[in-house]
């Protein structure tokens, strides 16, 4: 059976199929998804039967988080964003079930509807701060930078980092357009993270450069990663973000006081 799904993008024999499909295919290319899932060298080095089997496996596992996806009910960005989710989920081949999706300007409405189109609404504020205990694809379209701070600080070990990939704004990106004094006091894993983080821009159709511009995968080589010093994954500092005034993320503490 044949069923429409968000923005328009039909499902049939459980696959998504839209114009936006070669886009999601260039993001995940076989190359790509070696290195977003952390295959060691053994397997990289294995015949392309092995490799292949190895890959799937690997893909298989991953897991999806999705923060800030916006008001798709009436913000058409944000159901391009949706839309582009939806088709990376299935080229991925995670489970609808196993994407988690979490945003505080949510209505019960858009709930509903993430729920019907097979996704698990969180419903819990976690600010970013969930440890990847498996691969992990978290999409963070447009997010706040204290949320990505926030993400990197909670993986922030030798074992935890390579398993987050992370489909968001560029880390280049957000160091070059703040005071560099001020990127380091205020996000400093962001700011550590640029020097062993693999990013890949995503390119897209010239009339989609407003919902994915400065969009970039981004993944964690274990061997980079072990470049650091030892001291640095010693008892990580939660941030705080004390000295930020526009800090672009609704903190648990200020959700719950609206609510009230």
């Amino acid at each position: 059976m044949e069923r429409a799904d968000a923005n328009g993008i039909r499902s049939q024999n459980n696959r998504i199929e839209s114009p936006l499909s070669p886009m999601v295919s260039s993001i995940f290319s076989p190359e790509q998804m070696l290195a977003a899932v952390s295959l060691n060298q053994k397997d990289t080095e294995s015949s392309s039967g092995q490799l292949h089997e190895s890959l799937d496996a690997k893909i298989c596992s991953l897991e999806c988080v999705c923060y800030g996806l916006g008001t798709f009910s009436s913000c058409v960005s944000a159901r391009y964003q949706l839309a582009i989710m939806l088709l990376l989920l299935d080229a991925a081949k995670i489970p609808l079930k196993h994407c988690l999706v979490f945003d505080p300007a949510f209505s019960s409405g858009e709930k509903d509807v993430l729920r019907e189109l097979g996704l698990t609404v969180l419903t819990e504020n976690e600010e970013g701060k969930r440890l990847a205990t498996k691969p992990t694809l978290f999409y963070l379209m447009h997010c706040g930078k204290a949320l990505y701070n926030n993400l990197l600080w909670k993986n922030w070990s030798p074992n935890c980092l390579p398993l987050v990939v992370i489909i968001g704004n560029s880390f280049n990106g957000m160091r070059e357009r703040m005071i560099e004094r001020e990127f380091k006091r205020d996000y400093s894993y962001i700011n550590q993270a640029v020097t062993i983080c693999e990013e890949r821009q995503l390119t897209c159709p010239s009339h989609l450069t407003d919902v994915f511009c400065d969009t970039a995968l981004i993944t964690f080589n274990s061997s980079k990663v072990n470049t650091l010093n030892q001291s640095t994954w010693t008892e990580p500092p939660e941030p705080q973000y004390q000295h930020c005034s526009d800090l672009e993320i609704i903190l648990r503490e200020s959700q719950n006081g609206e609510s009230t």
